[in-house]
């Protein structure tokens, strides 16, 4: 019996589209500097969290099964069309493996970081490390389908933890990936970066801003044919391949292949389909919402003070990583800044770091963190096997 205020499948979509509209109106409309450090994000997956424990609407819905096989693969699809691989290893050049190594640093920070920390935690939580580096790889959307590719459910505590920690270390990662402009005269000269690069990045970053052209209705359904066939044709495919426990499950194949698909469909005409990083974008709020909605406070323990440990000694990992590789290939200050929070910000966070620093790189920082999408679910995954093995 459910006992929520709310139970219908209409009137539970209603208040989470409700609460995801509410904070981004709140944003626009006030301008308040509380969302540089607080994003719409995390009060988008809270809010849900004590309206399903307060009993308003409930924590279990079949509507919450059917975004979850449906919803997911169908705004990851969409959010792939718009990466452009090739520009971005030709305009970043070796700022690429910068990002890269940097993705590195992720993948082996989980694992270690996991495992100093282990002892405070639950036996399920490599799970939730896993699906963090899915966050600090690409972004949400990479989070939400590293969970399903190692089957923990969104309800669960360990994946609560994940998204506390992945905010909590944004707080402190953000101002440092700001700060550090301040540093660009040390940084380049440890580095040795030339100015001409400099240079050629702005001339390079101004030549890639493009209008796809106004919205129109006939391109939304242009997206959900795309983004329903992806999920079709994955989920057919996938049920035919035998899986592999525990590693290798139908979900991960099903999610691996809608990756492969999204990445094909971005070098094709569906690439130039205006509005499909907004309508995948406003598709992953929602989805944050259902994964709040989900969630069951009763189970919350001190754990998540070892699992924020862990966390920090993985980001400083991370950043380990990046300053090596810019020393390495000898770029600047800025290219390393907008790498990371390529990474563990995404499209959200890539933006703001490129504006503060140099604003003519904020087109580069759009494809990078687009790249973070498209190697964040297998990247996430190999991080996850890892934890698992150190558990």
């Amino acid at each position: 019996m459910n006992e929520s205020l709310i139970s219908s499948p209409a009137g539970v979509l209603a208040v989470l589209a409700a609460v995801t509209s509410f904070f981004f109106f709140l944003e626009k409309k006030t301008g308040w500097k509380l969302f540089n450090y607080f994003p719409p994000l995390l009060f988008i997956y809270v809010l849900p969290v004590f309206l399903s424990n307060g009993g308003l609407i409930p924590g279990h819905s079949p509507v919450y099964d059917f975004m979850g096989d449906n919803l997911l693969p169908m705004f990851l699809t969409i959010m792939l069309l718009n990466v452009d691989i090739l520009a971005t290893v030709r305009i970043m050049g070796r700022g690429v493996f910068v990002m890269l190594l940097g993705t590195l640093g992720v993948v082996i920070g989980a694992p270690i970081g996991y495992f100093i920390v282990k002892h405070g935690l639950s036996p399920e939580a490599w799970q939730a490390f896993g699906v963090l580096s899915g966050s600090w790889i690409g972004g949400t959307g990479n989070m939400l389908a590293v969970a399903r590719m190692v089957n923990l459910n969104e309800s669960s505590i360990e994946f609560g933890y994940a998204v506390i920690a992945d905010n909590a270390v944004y707080l402190i990662w953000l101002p440092i990936m700001l700060g550090s402009k301040n540093l660009a005269g040390w940084f380049h000269k440890f580095t040795g970066v030339s100015s001409k690069r400099l240079d050629q990045m702005e001339t390079r970053s101004k030549e890639l801003i493009k209008d796809k052209g106004k919205m129109e209705m006939r391109h939304f359904l242009y997206l959900a044919f795309f983004g329903f066939a992806v999920t079709a044709l994955s989920t057919w495919l996938a049920g035919l391949i035998p899986e592999v426990e525990p590693y290798l499950s139908t979900s991960t194949y099903k999610i691996l292949l809608v990756t492969f698909l999204g990445i094909v469909l971005s070098f094709t005409r569906a690439s130039k389909i205006p509005g499909s990083h907004a309508m995948a974008m406003a598709l992953v709020y929602l989805f944050v919402a259902r994964m709040g909605a989900k969630a069951d406070l009763s189970d919350v323990s001190p754990a998540i003070f070892w699992f924020l440990l862990g966390a920090y000694i993985w980001i400083f990992i991370h950043g380990f990583f990046l300053v090596g590789a810019a020393k390495m290939f000898k770029v600047d200050v800025h290219t390393a800044a907008i790498a990371s929070a390529a990474n563990i910000g995404g499209a959200a966070s890539a933006p703001i770091v490129a504006a503060y620093h140099n604003p003519t790189l904020v087109p580069i920082s759009i494809l990078m963190a687009l790249l973070g999408y498209a190697i964040g679910n297998p990247a996430g995954y190999v991080a996850a096997m890892l934890c698992r093995l150190v558990s």
